[in-house]
């Protein structure tokens, strides 16, 4: 028996998908049909991943070669240089987000970090499983509604997502260092999805592509692993709105395959 966490019937429909208001990479806007489907109900955690590790024996990506860890800058910094704030720590690993302290049970419900892809699918392929792909991510999280003006907060001020408040990568109004919180910390969408943005970005099944109306193309035998990228969505702790504001359900970012971060997770899906 698994601690898989409980998931959520996504119903068919005609989604709409992609942004033109935005950035470049959501255009264009477009309508698709989507078959119904599981999803899980927040990301998994670190729990339920340790449970397969246990299982298996699985070592991950990170802990062969470590992952990139968030370094709070001391001032404001060029926006355009993202190696200002992060750093490469062999040390770091989903054990060890930072590099440092090992996870403390407090933090067993916090959505698992420090996983590639390859380890995101070896996970979902235990648990009987799957990645979403993009466009069923996006109408899990896209629900038909839309977000308040105000987003991330609400109307009355309250946050609404765990995402960055203030001037990244420096200035931060929430206390204590910026990080994820346990699932379901913030109401959920009107799926009754729980962190589908904010937290962490989540691993989807697609590679990625600059824009919705370009084809994947096929990566030469012997291109480099660093360019060989997926599709993540959702935004994360460390999405501001001065940088990256991309807790929407539109927004995309790619990520290398094989990078392991501090901000980035995954949830699981499967077909009807």
């Amino acid at each position: 028996m698994t601690l898989a966490a409980p998931e959520l019937w996504v119903p068919s429909g005609i989604a709409t998908v992609g942004d033109d208001h935005h950035y470049p990479e959501e255009r264009p806007s477009r309508t698709v049909q989507v078959d119904g489907f599981f999803i899980d109900l927040h990301p998994v955690t670190n729990a339920q991943f340790a449970e397969f590790v246990a299982a298996t024996g699985y070592v991950t990506d990170a802990e062969q070669h470590g992952g990139n860890v968030f370094v709070p800058a001391a001032a404001p910094v060029d926006l355009s240089q993202p190696s200002l704030w992060w750093r490469h720590e062999p040390g770091a690993s989903w054990r060890r987000p930072l590099g440092t302290d090992l996870i403390a049970a407090e933090q067993h419900d916090h959505p698992v970090v420090q996983v590639s892809q390859r380890d995101a699918l070896a996970y979902s392929q235990w648990a009987g499983r799957r990645l979403p792909t993009e466009i069923e991510w996006e109408w899990a999280a896209n629900d038909a509604t839309h977000l308040p003006a105000t987003w991330p907060l609400a109307l009355d001020g309250m946050l609404l997502a765990n995402v960055w408040l203030g001037e990244f990568p420096w200035k931060r109004i929430r206390a204590g260092r910026p990080s994820t919180m346990p699932v379901g910390s913030f109401p959920p969408n009107t799926r009754g999805l729980f962190d589908m943005l904010g937290n962490v970005w989540e691993w989807t099944a697609d590679a990625w592509v600059d824009r919705h109306d370009v084809a994947p193309i096929a990566s030469p035998c012997c291109s480099a692993t660093s360019t060989d990228s997926a599709t993540t969505k959702g935004g994360s702790y460390l999405c501001a709105a001065n940088y990256c504001a991309r807790y929407r359900p539109a927004a995309r970012h790619a990520q290398p395959t094989s990078e392991p971060a501090c901000h980035t997770g995954f949830r699981s899906a499967r077909s009807a």
